[in-house]
């Protein structure tokens, strides 16, 4: 049987990158997916890849609760439940220093990296309960060996896995299992534009492969994997793990 066969999973910021890697190994696992984002090309193209009867796209943001009240019920509405929840919709702007972050790109920051996570909680843990389902969260490294020049993104990230950990232990008396997957570099459209952008991009790309004591910075599909065991029976038994997928990056930079 696929890992994932007769799961129903709402996932946030699924129409690219990381979210996009996830939701077709999701599907190729069994699973039904809804896909909530708010960038709607992005959720057509994805539409034209996949079968109608086994996504359900989704536009909408998730720093609005009626967006995500309207989309978790949408879910229910054309799959009959959910057992799991990805929170993944994430950005990382601006690249700054703390004291030249302003409160609105602070405050924006927390209310897509973080605050999501108590929207999507807030109007879908009744359904979670009822299945016995979980909760996946998409953190960073960063968070917690820390990153130059991006203090708030940091801080969000920080706080997402801490999080990860306090709801895990509320939600486990439910049979509600909550963990995280914690990437370093990966290459996803809006990191290969920004390495696009730097002036010696040749350096750029070799410094994001040395990072990772792997020697080199992988695809999303290295995260999704991960992600389809964590939400699977196999990680039954699993909660309050923030789990690296990283290549060894936590374990020093190589240069």
């Amino acid at each position: 049987m696929s890992a994932l066969a007769d799961k129903v999973i709402f996932l946030t910021g699924g129409a690219a990158g990381i979210g996009k890697a996830c939701a077709l190994a999701y599907l190729r696992a069994g699973a039904k997916v809804a896909v909530m984002d708010k960038d709607e090309d992005a959720l057509k193209d994805l539409e034209n890849e996949i079968s109608r009867q086994l996504l359900c796209a989704i536009s909408g943001s998730v720093t609005s609760g009626e967006e995500v009240k309207a989309a978790l019920e949408k879910t229910v509405a054309t799959f009959g439940k959910i057992d799991v929840i990805h929170n993944n919709a994430g950005i990382a702007n601006p690249s700054k220093p703390l004291d030249q972050t302003t409160d609105e790109e602070w405050d924006n920051l927390f209310d897509i990296n973080l605050k999501s996570v108590l929207r999507t909680t807030r109007y879908g843990i009744g359904h979670l309960k009822k299945t016995k389902g979980c909760i996946l969260n998409t953190s960073s490294m960063v968070g917690g060996i820390g990153q130059e020049n991006h203090a708030a993104y940091v801080a969000t990230k920080g706080g997402m896995s801490a999080l990860t950990k306090a709801m895990a232990l509320d939600y486990a008396p439910f049979g509600v299992r909550v963990n995280a997957v914690c990437p370093a570099g990966v290459w996803t459209p809006m990191l290969r534009k920004w390495s696009a952008e730097q002036p010696d991009r040749a350096g750029i790309e070799q410094y994001l492969d040395n990072i990772h004591a792997l020697g080199y910075c992988p695809e999303g599909d290295v995260i999704a994997d991960v992600a389809v065991f964590l939400i699977s029976d196999a990680a039954r038994f699993v909660t309050g793990c923030v789990m690296p997928v990283s290549g060894g990056a936590e374990l020093g930079y190589k240069k």
